[in-house]
């Protein structure tokens, strides 16, 4: 199923972005600064993601936050990081675009499994938060 345009712009608006992972240290967050949504996956770009990269080999699952005061959404997934293959020719071709001061070292690639309102009292309808 497609990420649903409410998704994809909360996603590319939010004024925050968090990733969540886990691995034999425990939990990992950290802010995250550039991000590509697809039709149904998202793109994360390791610049300096080292915990993050070294929980992704250890544990599929994480957490995507994104936020805007108080209205945001946390959006669970199944990633997958790749160094290599199309996808991440075309990730360093669309970060070079983006910010060329920016160098990948992979490319994480979240496949969504399904979105949460965060907000306080809700601010989104559960059907446009569908993935």
């Amino acid at each position: 199923m497609a990420i649903s345009a409410t998704v994809k712009n909360i996603i590319e608006t939010a004024v925050a972005k968090a990733v969540a992972t886990c691995g034999s240290d425990g939990v990992n967050v950290v802010p995250v600064s550039m991000v590509r949504v697809n039709d149904n996956t998202i793109w994360l770009f390791d610049f300096f993601m080292d915990k993050t990269t070294t929980n992704l080999h250890k544990n599929e699952l994480v957490a995507l936050t994104a936020w805007t005061g108080m209205q945001g959404i946390q959006i669970k997934a199944t990633a997958t990081y790749h160094t290599s293959g199309d996808d991440f020719v075309d990730a360093v071709a669309w970060v070079k675009e983006q910010n060329p001061e920016r160098v990948v070292k992979g490319l994480i690639v979240l496949t969504p499994t399904k979105v949460f309102d965060i907000s306080p009292g809700g601010a989104f309808l559960e059907t446009n938060l569908v993935v």
